[in-house]
């Protein structure tokens, strides 16, 4: 998808007030070395691009390519509140392993 698509449906959706905007999970297919196609899922630069060109109240839902804790809490970091991930079992497992959870902690996001 190019750049100018997503701000274009971004503005279209804060225009008419959508809660929330969403990385689809079945675009950015990519070629790899094997001939095969996977796809990126969410990226950190298309969020940002979302983030940038929605309205303050809609918020962003990413979908795909959330693999780990670090992919989450830099997703968290640039203003996406909502996240489908199938990892979600080793992300909290995670968590769980860097004292996230019972008390707040500070988490540096790189």
């Amino acid at each position: 998808m190019k750049d100018e698509h997503i701000i274009r449906l971004c503005q279209i959706c804060s225009n008419i007030q959508v809660a929330f905007v969403k990385t689809s999970t079945g675009y950015g297919f990519v070629k790899q070395e094997n001939g095969m196609y996977t796809y990126k899922g969410a990226t950190l630069r298309h969020l940002k691009l979302m983030r940038e060109h929605c309205s303050e109240y809609v918020q962003i839902k990413a979908a795909g390519g959330v693999r780990t804790l670090d992919d989450l809490l830099r997703m968290r970091a640039i203003g996406v509140r909502r996240v489908g991930a199938t990892a979600t079992k080793e992300i909290l497992e995670e968590a769980k392993k860097r004292g996230i959870g019972k008390d707040p902690v500070e988490v540096k996001v790189q």
